[in-house]
């Protein structure tokens, strides 16, 4: 006699993978894009300056997506602030 084994049930839904959506909008992409288009249309030597204000995030959250978005870019940006401004830049190769 074969004995059954009982499956505990599941704490979360399950839905097949191909409803699963691919790709990944974090809450970052919008002020991430803005930067590195404007980072792509100013001159060498500048730096582009965003108030923390127009952040929607801690400035600290916001590099962090900025150094994955361009990294994964294959380009180098380098950041700094002060008490008002999130400052970043193109880094020379």
């Amino acid at each position: 006699m074969a004995s059954r084994v009982r499956k505990a049930p599941l704490h979360f839904a399950a839905i097949p993978q191909a409803e699963v959506p691919q790709g990944r909008n974090g809450k970052h992409k919008s002020i991430v894009e803005k930067i590195l288009s404007d980072l792509n249309q100013v001159a060498l030597g500048s730096a582009v300056r965003i108030s923390l204000h127009e952040l929607t995030d801690s400035k600290e959250n916001v590099r962090s997506a900025l150094n994955r978005a361009s990294r994964k870019a294959g380009r180098a940006v380098a950041t700094a602030s002060d008490a008002e401004y999130l400052y970043v830049w193109n880094e020379r190769k």
